[in-house]
């Protein structure tokens, strides 16, 4: 599970961090801009209708190598990329060219996920579930106020499993076609250290926003337009003298989602953001609130939840100690036999019967077994996401419920936890985990191109 030779290509249960280009599969839909709803995930149903319009009969308007792409389908993703787009305070294109884009984006999920079933690649039910808890647990909630939350959101639960259990066949099949592809050299680390230790780069600084959007229509008269900006100034004028952000966003945001996420946006390089949203935060420090700023879809008020330089000389980072027991399905163990037996042991370390490290010693299939599963010290990209994601939501003594990552199932425990300084050998595998993770993404864009080429194609009917 050391991520120093793997992608970090998050499985979408755990991150719905875009990947994908426009011929790509859509994991959040607004792939082209890297953005995308924290934590909740797509829906392949149609939205819901408006009032009393009609919803449209169903028909195919592609088929991929034999499949058929209906347009409620096409209907449903459009309205996502729309919805992701505004939450960013971005207006989607209009029209055909926004209709063009999610069909291409659907062909080439579909063409994908053909390719994963032809190789025989499955994912059990056991896992799905897994993927379900992590979501409500990102979002802070059970499963059962998640599935609530989706319901009132037109997503029904066999949907949202389907779109689960796809999501994660993907991340399989990226990771199986796609690793063996990525090389990173020693001139290559160094030239991204220089880049990172930039601090005009963008791509070096990581930033977590939240923000709440009072939507602006368009074509609003002037006067509506200063009512909604007053709107936006008793906001923040609420925010500021200390009511708590996420539930104001969950109250008064027109952002599509914040009910689910609170407003929040999520960790990633500024780059990754729309410009006014960095401009709008560049001189605030974590905990700080914007100033009421426009954009095409309205004000937004943004508060800075977290801010980071990424590799630099002398940072600082935050360090895990763990133990961990990993048994590999295969051979005769299935993935849900594998995920009682861990489970098993969890009960058996805190219930008293046994400790941690006999447990692993005793029956973790890989080399840290004879140190009782012991890993050491390890920071930031050590780990692959699905590892770290566990240990970040431990308290030091505490174990995770069984984890999957492409080497199997981890029984994860949190020994201890601190600040480090990082020497200058830490730096470089920092660094190269982290170009790594860049070069996957580019090596994923040139293999779904490749994917899209191969499959036939057939549209029923012209892009309107």
């Amino acid at each position: 599970m050391i991520a120093g030779d793997s992608p970090r290509l998050r499985a979408f249960a755990l991150s719905l961090a875009a990947l994908a280009a426009t011929a790509g599969p859509v994991m959040p839909a607004a792939a082209q801009l890297g953005l995308g709803t924290p934590g909740m995930p797509p829906s392949t149903e149609a939205p819901r209708a408006r009032g009393n319009e009609p919803r449209p009969a169903d028909h195919i308007v592609a088929v991929v190598n034999s499949e058929p792409i209906t347009f409620n389908e096409l209907r449903a993703r459009e309205a996502r990329v729309a919805q992701e787009l505004e939450l960013m305070g971005r207006r989607p294109p209009s029209g055909a060219e926004l209709r063009g884009q999610v069909l291409e984006q659907l062909i080439g999920e579909r063409a994908q996920l053909q390719i994963a079933k032809e190789l025989g690649l499955r994912v059990d039910d056991a896992l799905v579930d897994t993927a379900e808890q992590n979501i409500a647990r990102q979002n802070r909630i059970d499963v059962e106020e998640l599935r609530r939350r989706l319901a009132s959101e037109g997503i029904s639960q066999q949907s949202f499993r389907q779109d689960l259990r796809n999501q994660v066949l993907l991340s399989r099949l990226r990771q199986r076609e796609i690793e063996p592809r990525v090389k990173v050299t020693e001139p290559e680390v160094e030239q991204f250290i220089r880049e990172q230790q930039n601090p005009q780069d963008p791509s070096a600084i990581e930033l977590n926003l939240a923000h709440i959007l009072v939507a602006v229509p368009e074509n609003a008269a002037p006067s509506l337009v200063q009512e909604l900006r007053q709107k936006a100034d008793r906001i923040r004028a609420r925010a500021s003298a200390g009511e708590d952000f996420s539930a104001l966003a969950r109250e008064v945001s027109d952002a599509p989602g914040a009910a689910s996420s609170g407003g929040v946006v999520g960790l990633r390089t500024a780059d990754r953001y729309p410009p006014l949203f960095v401009q709008a935060t560049r001189q605030l420090a974590p905990g700080a609130l914007s100033e009421v700023v426009r954009s095409g879809a309205g004000f937004h008020v943004i508060k800075v939840l977290e801010k980071r330089q990424g590799v630099l000389p002398g940072a600082t980072v935050t360090q895990h100690r763990a133990r961990h027991i990993l048994l590999r399905p295969g051979g005769g163990l299935t993935e849900a036999e594998a995920r009682k037996r861990l489970e098993g042991y969890k009960k058996q370390v805190e219930s008293g019967q046994a400790s941690f490290a006999q447990l692993a010693q005793a029956h973790s299939q890989d080399a840290s077994a004879r140190e009782g599963g012991d890993l050491g010290w390890a920071g930031p990209g050590m780990f692959v996401p699905e590892f770290e994601d566990a240990l970040a939501a431990l308290s030091p003594g505490q174990i995770a419920e069984p984890v999957e990552s492409r080497f199997g199932l981890h029984l994860i425990q949190l020994v201890d936890r601190r600040q480090h300084t990082l020497s200058a050998r830490e730096q470089r595998e920092i660094a190269r985990n982290l170009l790594r993770e860049k070069k996957m993404q580019e090596e994923y864009q040139r293999w779904a191109k490749e994917v899209r080429g191969r499959a036939f194609v057939d549209i029923r009917e012209p892009v309107q």
